[in-house]
This record gives C-alpha cells, structure tokens and sequence, in this order.
C-alpha cells in the first residue's frame, strides 16, 4: 500500500491511536476492488512512501478492519469527494491499517534487484496503483530477506 509521507507516513501511523489509520482517498476502481476483494482482517501490508525524495518500502502494516465507505468522497471539503457517489452506493471503501512496525528502506532498485521479485506488480513499469496485491512468496522474500538485512 502506498502513501505519501507529506499525508501519512509510517511514523504517522505509528504515532495514531493505536496504531491505526483508515486508508482514505483510494480513487482507483482497480486499486479499489484488490481492497474490497482481496484485504482481510489480519493481512500483512507493505507500507510503501511514494511521490518523496527517497521510495521504498518503510514499514510493516497489517489490515485492521473490513471494508467501509470512504466518508472523504461525501465531504464537498475533501479533496477525494466524489460528486457523483451516493451513501446508499458509495463509489469508494477505505480499510483500517494498523503499523506494526518502522524498517528500514526498501527501494524500488532494490526490489529490481532480486531476480524472484521481477513478476510483482509495483515493479511493472508504469504501474500507478497505490495498492497493489503481494504474493505469498513476494512478502517471504522482502521479509526475510531483505528486511533482515540480507540480499
């Protein structure tokens, strides 16, 4: 899952109560049905900062809730309302999303780099998904290993 830092970083999710933040402003219908569809209670999550001076995976999350509308896409104020959503069908669902914990920074040269990463969607070139679904083995090998500090 990405987020810009400027909006909310690891520390910031940390730093909540509990840990816990919703996961507002998700405004791709792709990006939207792998939450709705594929996100369960319990999940891991990659936290990964975007749009900032260094990318990179930054910390370990997990999914914290299920599914809820977005309250952001009902507020005119909002930079993710959404005219056109309606609360007895909302266009948009957000998650929960509870920090685990800080790691260091994983790049996206470094997830280049190891050979049995090269299918992961994020890699994709022009890949533009703020959320995007991690295999079993993706999440062995970025946690196990780069994580822990080999490569």
């Amino acid at each position: 899952m990405k987020s810009e830092p400027s909006e909310c970083s690891i520390d910031d999710a940390l730093a909540a109560p509990g840990s816990m933040v919703p996961w507002t402003g998700v405004r791709n219908y792709q990006a939207r049905n792998f939450l709705r569809d594929q996100m369960h209670v319990g999940d891991g999550v990659l936290f990964y900062h975007s749009s900032c001076a260094q990318p990179g995976i930054a910390g370990i999350a997990q999914i914290a809730s299920e599914p809820y509308p977005d309250p952001s896409q009902f507020d005119p104020r909002s930079k993710y309302f959404d005219a056109g959503s309606k609360a007895a069908d909302p266009r948009w669902i957000l998650v929960d999303v509870r920090a685990v914990r800080k790691t260091r920074l994983v790049s996206i040269a470094e997830l280049r780099a190891q050979k049995e990463l090269a299918d992961m969607l994020i890699l994709r070139r022009g890949n533009r998904l703020s959320i995007t679904p991690v295999t079993p083995g993706q999440w062995r090998i970025i946690t196990r290993r780069l994580l822990a500090g080999q490569s």
